[in-house]
């Protein structure tokens, strides 16, 4: 009977202990910045980005051109105008405040709707390995998710990402 026990123990051991499940990791940015359709993006975003700080620069010189004949010419007005150009000046610095809020705002907009087929290409090119690999999870290494990773536990798909990314 013990040695029956002992054969089943042993038989059983393997079931119980965890299979070796593969695991990947690879660089989002890498892959990402592989990807043909990335420059473009990143182009279209500069430019976009270009015409905002162009319109930031004509905005902000005409505040100043005001700024300054307000300040050559503050002794010399009347009460009333000088109320009216420090309202003037005041509101042209509030419009100036909320356009550069509002370009800031449009521009990550922009960036996000730039990125997204990009970002749905990526993450689909990840299922599709994963699952042609079976790994439990794919690990990504940027932004110092994981310090540290033992190369022989983890097969490092970078280069094939960025290779598929490229022929799709």
């Amino acid at each position: 009977m013990m040695r029956h026990l002992l054969l089943f123990s042993l038989l059983l051991l393997p079931s119980l202990l965890p299979a070796q499940t593969p695991y990947a990791c690879f660089s989002w940015q890498a892959v990402l910045g592989s990807m043909p359709d990335y420059a473009e993006a990143q182009r279209n975003l500069s430019a976009l980005r270009s015409q905002y700080a162009d319109e930031m620069a004509r905005a902000e010189q005409e505040f100043n051109t005001k700024y300054e004949a307000f300040l050559e010419g503050q002794r010399s007005f009347a009460p009333s105008i000088m109320k009216k150009r420090q309202a003037e000046l005041r509101e042209l610095m509030e419009k100036n405040i909320a356009f550069r809020q509002e370009s800031e705002r449009l521009l990550r907009q922009a960036e996000m709707e730039m990125m997204a087929p990009l970002t749905k290409r990526l993450r689909q090119l990840l299922q599709q390995v994963g699952e042609e690999n079976g790994y439990a999870f794919i690990l990504n290494t940027d932004n110092e998710a994981c310090p540290w990773i033992n190369p022989a536990s983890v097969t490092d798909i970078t280069l094939l990402l960025k290779e598929r990314a490229r022929t799709r």
